[in-house]
């Protein structure tokens, strides 16, 4: 049976990030929008990811002679337009007929990174292609096969992409019961599994397709992959202070705090709540990369102030895409990039660095 999606293409209207999901509900496959929604079991662990901003306050400072604010930064010497970046989620081809084709272009007109997941609807190839010289990330399910796990990282490299994201929260999926309870399966097939010519993952479920993926993970795995690609390697799906101190140890040039959106283990702590000790145990060694819950201007800012460099969003993306193509991503950033600037010039800081000089209480 043929899949239908969106094929819209223009900005959208945004009141708040929170109201896009309704949105999108009404319009979309009741299975499909269940998977990019659904957390584990209870969803405790989601919705702890965003309801813990607001155990952390903002202490405002006045008479710092501040009429705008610069959201301007960096990571691996490539300058960024904002600190709000896309966060690696799979099969974009769900909400939207071009997929991560119009992700990576939404987020190329944000000024922002655009991070291919090995489980999207799109050819990674074909996503750096939409935005030539545009910043990507590839985000590997490291596999079983070792000789798959070569073949993506030199695809990758080929395709130009500017890091490699090696995601450790992963070695089989949380129980989510909407996919169980709609008998969800992947309608599309998966190009990077395929060009290997591995299954495609098309008419399986996110069970069967975490199957093939590697779960002894060790810390010698950061080496494997820094050797196979020649580029920075982040680690993502950090929970702890000593497993970011270990990944550090093994090589690794970035950490990423996040619990997978509360997708995988259900009653752990929320991303927001790690993250300051996360940080204190990085100590400015590599940069940190947060993620889970950010729904607010003022949750990328309290992020920022609690140690992350960068503030990633996945569902809120894949929302904007579904509802307006590349503009309606755009429109996404937009949207947080404006919250953002408010509560920086509200706050008393003009610039990331300052941001991140903030203390919360």
């Amino acid at each position: 049976m043929a899949y239908y999606t969106s094929n819209e293409e223009h900005p959208i209207d945004i009141l708040n990030i929170k109201g896009l999901e309704a949105r999108v509900k009404a319009r979309m496959d009741p299975g499909a929008f269940g998977y990019i929604r659904e957390g584990a079991e209870d969803e405790w662990t989601m919705r702890e990811n965003t309801r813990s901003f607001e155990d952390k306050h903002i202490v405002p400072r006045v008479l710092r002679g501040i009429s705008h604010a610069d959201l301007s930064t960096s990571i691996f010497g490539i300058p960024l337009k904002t600190p709000v970046i896309e966060a690696p989620s799979a099969a974009h081809g769900l909400a939207h007929m071009k997929g991560e084709v119009d992700t990576a272009i939404g987020a190329a007109k944000a000024g922002t990174l655009f991070a291919m997941s090995t489980y999207g609807s799109t050819d990674l190839e074909d996503a750096a292609a939409a935005r030539p010289g545009a910043p990507q990330f590839f985000q590997i399910y490291m596999s079983k096969d070792d000789g798959f796990n070569e073949f993506l990282i030199r695809k990758a490299v080929k395709a130009g992409v500017k890091a490699i994201i090696m995601t450790v929260d992963s070695t089989l999926g949380g129980y989510r019961e909407e996919d169980i309870a709609t008998r969800f399966q992947f309608p599309l097939p998966m190009p990077n599994l395929a060009a290997y010519g591995a299954a495609d993952g098309k008419g399986k479920n996110i069970s069967e397709i975490y199957a093939a993926a590697k779960q002894d993970f060790v810390p010698a795995d950061v080496k494997k992959l820094k050797d196979l690609s020649g580029l920075p390697v982040i680690v993502k799906g950090i929970q702890s202070p000593e497993d970011a101190d270990i990944a550090i140890q093994a090589g690794a040039d970035g950490v990423w705090v996040s619990n997978h959106g509360g997708r995988q283990l259900d009653g752990g702590p929320a991303s927001f709540a790690v993250l300051p000790s996360i940080a204190a145990a990085v100590n400015h060694r590599v940069p940190v990369i947060f993620d889970s819950g950010v729904r607010r201007g003022n949750h990328v800012f309290k992020a920022l102030a609690s140690g992350a460099d960068l503030v990633a969003i996945g569902r809120p993306v894949i929302y904007g895409l579904n509802l307006g193509g590349a503009e309606g991503v755009k429109s996404v950033f937009d949207h947080f990039n404006k919250e953002l600037a408010i509560t920086m010039q509200l706050a008393g800081t003009k610039t990331i660095e300052e941001v991140k000089q903030t203390k919360l209480i």
